[in-house]
């Protein structure tokens, strides 16, 4: 199979070294627009590359880590040209765009995974089996400034893993939404809290930040008998639960700590990507559940109230 790769930033790099070593593929092209960048990493790596994706030989499949507003244009141009594709998260710009894609790629009978990267977390993977009746979650996702990501808010970088890790664990339609931010240190939101209720009666608070010295990566999942904690850094998971219907000190609480599997998880991300696309198979995050966080996304930027 071959993949190619556009756009070569700080995310992309790490795809591409994934990519290079992974034997059952063929990396045909790396593709950026600054052509000393796509240059010196096909020097790196011994791989093909090019200036523009018209100059590079088709492949099977593309891998697409460009800034947001080239995800759309790309991806129709892959898709149509009957080639599977990997969009980064966000998935587009607008959830129209993101709609167009779904179809498209449904009829071309083509594979369209979104890298909400966030599912593919061993922490996660062993923490999935012990959430079963979600009744309030808390996130927090806090970290330093980059100026990589200033021309966008911290909602749309940083939040919305945790959105769509929401979506997938709750499973359920959106009911209503509180938002708060504050611009801090760029014209967009730097910090932001958002309530999320859903149909069910769950209830989500969210908290993000990007003017922390610390980084903190988060999320805890309570349940009417028990506790789950995520720590999407540690990659570690401890579960609390009763010992008895009536707890009456900790010593009636057990807890457990799944052992989560030990992989690279951007590295099990395109190893699913790759699969799916040989062989067909539906992606675990695929382009609806890409525009549905980027959707709900959407819908709290237009009620947030920012200082």
């Amino acid at each position: 199979m071959k993949i190619l790769v556009a756009g070569l930033g700080q995310l992309g790099q790490h795809h591409v070294r994934i990519l290079a070593k992974n034997g059952t593929v063929e990396v045909c092209a790396l593709v950026d627009s600054d052509a000393r960048l796509s240059e010196s990493f096909g020097k790196k790596y011994g791989l093909p590359h090019f200036a523009s994706v018209d100059a590079a030989p088709k492949p099977d499949a593309a891998v697409i880590v460009t800034p947001t507003p080239f995800h759309y244009p790309l991806a129709k141009k892959f898709l149509e040209e009957g080639v599977h594709c990997f969009v980064e998260k966000p998935f587009t710009a607008t959830p129209a765009e993101a709609d167009e894609l779904i179809d498209l790629a449904a009829k071309k009978n083509l594979v369209l995974q979104v890298g909400h990267i966030e599912r593919f977390n061993p922490a996660v993977v062993a923490a999935k089996p012990f959430i079963t009746k979600p009744i309030f979650i808390e996130a927090n996702r806090i970290g330093p400034f980059s100026p990589r990501v200033a021309h966008i808010g911290v909602i749309m970088d940083l939040m919305i893993h945790d959105i769509d890790i929401l979506l997938y664990l709750v499973g359920e339609k959106v009911k209503d939404i509180e938002a708060y931010g504050a611009r801090v240190l760029t014209d967009h939101e730097d910090m932001a809290k958002v309530r999320i209720r859903f149909e069910g009666g769950c209830v989500c608070d969210l908290s993000g930040s990007r003017v922390s010295l610390e980084k903190q990566r988060k999320i805890r999942i309570f349940q009417p008998d028990s506790y789950v904690s995520i720590d999407y850094a540690a990659r570690s998971v401890k579960v609390y639960s009763k010992r008895v219907p009536e707890p009456k000190s900790f010593l009636d609480i057990s807890v457990e700590k799944p052992k989560p599997p030990v992989y690279d998880q951007l590295e099990r991300e395109l190893e699913h990507f790759i699969e799916c696309a040989r062989h067909g198979k539906r992606p675990a995050v695929t382009g609806e559940h890409g525009r549905d966080a980027l959707e709900l996304v959407g819908e709290i930027y237009k009620i947030i109230r920012l200082q």
